[in-house]
């Protein structure tokens, strides 16, 4: 299993404590019922982080007229909102919820060019609440591409998840095999598409990221 970058310094701090526990378990504790018990415990929590920081290689189909999903999860919001922040217009919100369970890398939706990315410092509401997109910790990325349409899509942290690894910056030029970033632990995803595009998914959809297809523009 190929680990993330990110997942590394977590990994490390887990492995200690998981040493020390163990440690202090067989040196202390009388009963080897309760050292066994300690150590398997301590092995799938183990096992869960590892599943957790996984980096799987994914097939990802590159198309100008695509708009890909930027990351795993359930679609939980499909509906026409007005984007403030950055687009001020109209456009259909796409939200996709991630699980402590599933991939958290982001790939980059469409092809084009990082013309707006900014970090949020904000609360940490859970990731499905209503608010939780414009008041919880958050980084806004839009992507111009060649045919000038303006897709922005949204990291955003949830009650669990702490820290966002945005990787872009204003002037990259970027495609959909691109890593967009990371987020540690439970999560969202908004993407804001145009209003004109064709939606190719469902509420409630399973989505696989770098590999589903949103939308076509």
């Amino acid at each position: 299993m190929k680990i993330h970058k990110e997942g590394y310094p977590t990994i490390l701090i887990a492995l200690a404590l998981i040493g020390l526990i163990n440690f202090l378990s067989f040196n202390y504790l009388s009963y080897i019922l309760i050292k066994i018990s300690v150590l398997l415990v301590s092995l799938i929590f183990f096992y869960l982080i590892l599943h957790f920081f996984r980096n799987p290689t994914r097939d990802v189909k590159i198309n100008n007229k695509h708009i890909i999903a930027p990351s795993d999860g359930k679609l939980v919001v499909v509906e026409e909102v007005f984007e403030n922040e950055f687009l001020k217009e109209d456009c259909t919100q796409l939200s996709i919820f991630m699980s402590p369970l599933n991939v958290h890398k982001q790939w980059y939706p469409v092809n084009g060019e990082v013309i707006y990315s900014k970090n949020h410092d904000g609360k940490y509401l859970v990731a499905w609440h209503p608010k939780s997109s414009l008041e919880n910790e958050r980084s806004t990325i839009v992507i111009q591409t060649k045919e000038n349409q303006k897709i922005l899509f949204r990291q955003i942290a949830g009650a669990v998840a702490r820290r966002i690894c945005n990787y872009s910056s204003k002037g990259d030029k970027v495609d959909q095999n691109m890593e967009a970033g990371f987020i540690k632990f439970g999560s969202r995803i908004d993407v804001f598409i145009p209003k004109s595009s064709k939606i190719k998914v469902s509420l409630n959809d399973i989505i696989i990221g770098g590999e589903t297809v949103l939308a076509e523009m």
